[in-house]
C-alpha cells in the first residue's frame, strides 16, 4: 500500500480512503465489519463517515458500526485514521430545531459528542465541516474547534463542498487567530466532473490542503455503465439516467468505455487510477457495499497511465484548463 501525508499534518495515509456511507443502509454490520478488516488488511487506514449517514430515522448508524468494529479491538482504533462530518440536523426527520444543525459552536460542541459516543472512541482524527455555513462566522467555527482540539477530542479540521473562495476566508480566519485551519476538503471530482481543477483544487494547493474526491466514479457512470446496461447487469436511475439522456454526455462514457475497452482496462479501476495521478489529489474515497467492491478499488492501486493514454482520457473528457490562463481572452 502506497502512503501519503495529509496535507500538512504528521498523518500519513493511503491512497484510497473506504467511504462508510453504505453501511448501515445498504450493507449490514457483518458484511460492513468485514469489508473494513480487509481494508485494514490490505493497508488502507484512512476511514470516512459522517454523522448523518444512515440517513432518515437511521441517522448515526453508519458511526455506529464503525464504532462496534472498533470495540472488537486488536488494534483496529490505534490503526485507523478516522474522519467524520458535522453540519446535518441529527434529529428526527420533521424535528429540526434551531442550533440543532450547522457550523454554530453549540452544535459543533453538541455533534462532536454524539460522533465520539457512537464511534466509541475518544478522538477524532479529521473532523470535517460537512457544508459550508453562510450564517455562522468563521471567528466562531474556529474558537470551537480550537477548544476541542485543546481537549483532544479532535486533532485537525477539515472541509467538504468549500467553494475555493471559502476555504481561502476559512484560513485567512484562522490564521488571524493562529490556528491551524483547514487542512483538507473533500469535492466532487472525477473524469466526467472536473470543475473542481478551476478553483477548488488551486485554493487547496495554494492553503496546504489534501484533497479528497467524493463520487470519483460519479454515482457508477465511470465504472462500465453502458456496457452493464447492454448486459442487463443494471438498471441505471435517477440522477445517472438524467446524465445519460443527455446524447453528448452519453456518447462521453461510449467513448471512454470503447478506449478502454481497445486497450483491456477495467473502467472502474481507470477512474480510480486518474485521480491518483491529479496534482493536489490526497486520495478517493471508495464506497464498497460489498467485498468484491472493495477488492476492485483495490486493484486501481496497481493500475498505471502513461502519458499517451491519460491524454487520450483528456480528449474524451476535457478538463477546464489551467487557472486562471484557461479563462483569459
Amino acid at each position: 500500500m502506497e502512503y501519503t501525508q495529509l496535507g500538512r499534518t504528521g498523518l500519513k495515509v493511503s491512497r484510497l480512503v473506504l467511504g462508510t456511507m453504505n453501511f448501515g443502509p445498504q450493507t449490514d454490520e457483518a458484511t460492513s465489519h468485514a469489508i473494513m478488516d480487509t481494508a485494514l488488511d490490505a493497508g488502507l487506514n484512512f476511514f470516512d463517515t459522517a454523522n448523518v449517514y444512515g440517513w432518515g430515522e437511521n441517522k448515526g448508524r453508519t458511526e455506529e458500526i464503525v464504532g462496534s468494529w472498533f470495540a472488537q479491538g486488536h488494534g483496529r482504533r490505534d490503526k485507523t485514521v478516522l474522519a467524520t462530518k458535522v453540519y446535518g440536523n441529527m434529529g428526527a426527520d420533521g424535528e429540526a430545531w434551531p442550533n440543532h444543525d450547522k457550523l454554530s459552536a453549540l452544535n459543533i460542541r453538541r455533534a462532536v459528542e454524539g460522533s465520539l459516543k457512537r464511534l466509541g472512541t475518544d478522538y477524532i482524527d479529521l473532523y470535517q465541516f460537512h457544508h459550508v455555513d453562510r450564517a455562522t462566522p468563521f471567528e466562531e467555527i474556529w474558537q470551537a474547534v480550537d477548544v476541542l482540539i485543546q481537549q483532544g477530542k479532535i486533532l485537525y479540521a477539515g472541509s467538504s463542498n468549500f467553494p475555493g473562495y471559502k476555504i481561502a476566508q476559512a484560513n485567512e480566519a484562522a490564521a488571524r487567530r493562529g490556528s491551524v485551519g483547514l487542512v483538507s476538503e473533500q469535492c466532487l471530482y472525477n473524469l466526467f466532473e472536473r470543475r473542481a481543477e478551476m478553483e477548488v483544487i488551486p485554493a487547496a494547493q495554494e492553503y496546504g490542503l489534501g484533497v479528497i474526491p467524493w463520487s470519483p466514479l460519479h454515482g457508477g457512470l465511470l465504472g462500465g455503465v453502458l456496457k452493464k446496461e447492454a448486459e442487463g447487469k443494471r438498471r441505471t436511475e435517477g440522477r445517472a439516467a438524467a446524465t445519460l439522456a443527455d446524447p453528448a454526455a452519453r456518447a462521453q462514457f461510449q467513448a471512454y468505455e470503447d478506449l478502454l475497452d481497445k486497450h483491456g482496462l477495467e473502467p472502474g479501476e481507470v477512474g480510480l487510477a486518474w485521480l491518483l495521478t491529479r496534482p493536489g489529489v490526497t486520495g478517493p474515497i471508495v464506497g464498497p457495499r460489498t467485498p468484491e467492491q472493495l477488492a476492485g478499488a483495490l486493484r486501481a492501486l496497481e493500475v498505471e497511465l502513461d502519458g499517451e493514454f491519460l491524454a487520450a482520457l483528456d480528449e474524451v473528457f476535457p478538463g477546464p484548463g489551467p487557472s486562471p490562463e484557461a479563462f483569459a481572452w
